[in-house]
């Protein structure tokens, strides 16, 4: 578990061949400027920056007493944007002024072609204009404009966009084809195809709403084992609520079914243990980790090679942990530990366990040795904390949904293979970085256009691939840049707005790299659960136990939110995750003692 920054970005000459731009065609009777304070002359309402990268300056202007200057800084390129209603199957003209280098503007959302113009340079007011027709069933586009990483500030104003029009809202058609995934114990997982012009969307269960959500998929929780339920959904914008949606009954599953989730508790506390090796927390025995922990994950087993797929692990040596348990009385406490509840894992991966299976023999190699780890110790499971270089996407490797890359498509054969030979009970967990997963909202492998870090959501295939054998996802919400929302804005680690906003992205679903057909879907709450560092020793982003208990106050009850919007609450996430629980102990237990102290309801 260690930090990752982030280092992709485009290059500017890959930008420079994908953009476009395209003369401006003559506005007709019908057209009408669509773009609201499109001169900046009322600062930045109507407008969203990113990362508090923009203001309304008087100087320079290219017309009127106000313009825009963003301000790119770090992994921000200064994105200002707004959201305006058109019409579907419509020509639309989009300029503005510019002035600065590296400037940008363009539109995303059109349902044909999304358009950018740009000027690598412009010393005085430089005027860019590029057109676009939206799609049979596009209702609303966003506007941008951007500068890029590591430049000068730039400048914008009078922005237009001019074309017919959207029509006053209406109240949406019922969502079609709701349908249930496979259901748990206590939860359904539902989901349906969008309805035009919908704003949110109200799930029904045997005739009463029980959540409102603004994406197409929901999870319903708070169920009955054995038990029939039936569920519905509508849309709803601001003209009102559609009717019911075509009901859909589910019956809930007797037990197991969860990924192996079905028999921890409702709220589970996670923890690593660091069983191999020793550093300045201590190492702490097996049959003495406290009773608050429901999954222990042994860290780590590691491979004798980056790209051999054989995984060892033994406990730590003499030499560097005095106080180390025999193999007897380490297998005992583990047995003792699952009388008593408790999961035990065994991680792979780490900080210093790079694990690449480029090969077929390679993915052999590690169902074999992976398996002889679970049988030789007893283990409930696998934990998957692949960090580093272990992960990345070939060039041509765009689309989470089907994999082509060797070390990606050998590791979800060679975790299914294991899960099958465990059945249904297995317990699997990943610990993923912000880096590979969230990241991918914004940038996907080496991009479209290459010069992007092959690594950025890279995990995103592994994970949705094996979505109906996870137990568990806690990504680390630590050692990580800024990352951007879905509000898109970024956030930053050590508070609970990090926490909030992560999470959010992995309950609601996201587009991967922007790509409205490349949603990742949402996963239930049973699934996730939220990783950070036991103490300020253990990484980067501490988060005190006050802004812990604000986050899980926001996801799970939809108070102590702060600016953030959620898009849904969530009162079945599964719990906290941490590194570790030496590190706990070094700090007196403040962490786990918190979540046990945590009232969820």
């Amino acid at each position: 578990m260690h930090r990752t920054r982030l280092s992709a970005a485009l290059t500017a000459a890959a930008l420079a061949a994908s953009a476009l731009v395209a003369t401006a065609t003559s506005a007709t009777a019908a057209d009408a400027e669509l773009a609201r304070n499109g001169g900046f002359e009322a600062g930045l309402t109507g407008w969203s920056c990113t990362a508090g990268s923009g203001a309304a300056v008087s100087s320079p202007v290219h017309g009127g007493v106000s313009a825009l200057k963003a301000t790119p800084a770090g992994s921000d390129n200064a994105r200002c944007s707004q959201t305006v209603t058109v019409k579907p199957d419509s020509a639309y003209t989009l300029s503005g002024w510019v002035q600065g280098g590296y400037v940008y503007l363009g539109a995303s959302g059109t349902g044909t072609t999304d358009v950018s113009t740009w000027t690598p340079s412009a010393s005085t007011w430089q005027k860019l204009t590029t057109t676009f027709r939206t799609g049979p069933s596009t209702t609303s586009v966003t506007l941008y404009t951007h500068g890029w990483y590591g430049t000068p500030a730039y400048h914008a104003d009078d922005i237009s966009l001019v074309g017919p029009g959207g029509d006053p809202a209406t109240v949406p058609a019922a969502p079609g084809n709701l349908r249930a995934g496979t259901p748990g114990t206590t939860s359904v997982p539902l989901s349906w195809n969008a309805s035009s012009g919908a704003g949110s969307y109200h799930v029904y269960r045997n005739g009463t709403r029980v959540t409102t959500v603004s994406g197409t998929s929901a999870t319903v929780t708070g169920l009955t084992a054995a038990t029939a339920y039936s569920f519905q959904v509508s849309a709803a914008n601001e003209a009102g609520e559609s009717a019911k949606s075509a009901a859909v009954s589910v019956t809930t599953a007797t037990g197991g079914g969860d990924g192996g989730g079905a028999e921890l508790p409702a709220h589970a506390l996670v923890g690593y243990l660091h069983a191999s090796f020793a550093n300045g927390s201590g190492y702490t025995r097996m049959s003495d980790v406290p009773d608050s922990w429901d999954v222990i994950n042994l860290a780590f087993g590691e491979p004798t090679s980056a790209t051999s797929g054989d995984i060892r692990f033994s406990l730590c040596p003499v030499s560097e942990c005095p106080n180390v348990e025999s193999v007897a009385e380490f297998k005992a406490a583990i047995k003792a530990k699952q009388a008593a509840g408790k999961k035990v894992l065994i991680s792979i991966g780490g900080a210093n366990g790079q694990v690449q299976l480029a090969s077929t023999a390679a993915r052999d190699a590690f169902v074999t040795s992976v398996s002889k780890i679970i049988d030789e110790y007893g283990l409930d499971g696998l934990d998957i904390d692949f960090e580093g270089h272990s992960l990345s996407l070939n060039t041509g490797d765009t689309d989470f949904r089907n994999p082509t890359s060797p070390v990606i498509v050998n590791l979800i054969s060679a975790v299914k293979t294991i899960k099958a030979r465990y059945g249904s009970d297995f317990v699997l967990t990943m610990a993923p970085e912000t880096f590979f997963v969230q990241l991918g909202y914004q940038f996907y492998g080496s991009g479209p256009w290459g010069g992007q870090d092959p690594r950025a959501g890279a995990y995103l295939p592994v994970i949705h691939a094996l979505r109906d054998d996870l137990t568990l996802l806690h990504v680390q919400d630590y050692n990580s840049g800024p990352i951007m929302g879905l509000d898109n804005q970024y956030h930053s680690m050590g508070g609970a707005d990090f926490h909030i906003a992560m999470t959010d992205m992995l309950l609601a679903g996201f587009p991967v790299a922007g790509d409205q057909s490349r949603v990742f879907p949402a996963l239930r709450p049973e699934q996730v659960a939220i990783g950070l560092p036991a103490s300020t020793q253990a990484g980067n982003g501490h988060t005190t136990p006050a802004e812990v208990n604000k986050a899980l106050n926001c996801l799970t009850k939809g108070t102590d939110c702060g600016s953030y919007r959620t898009h849904g609450t969530w009162p079945a996430l599964r719990g906290l995750m941490t590194w570790s629980i030496n590190w706990d102990r070094f700090n007196q237990y403040e962490f786990s003692k918190n979540f046990d102290a945590y009232r969820w309801s």
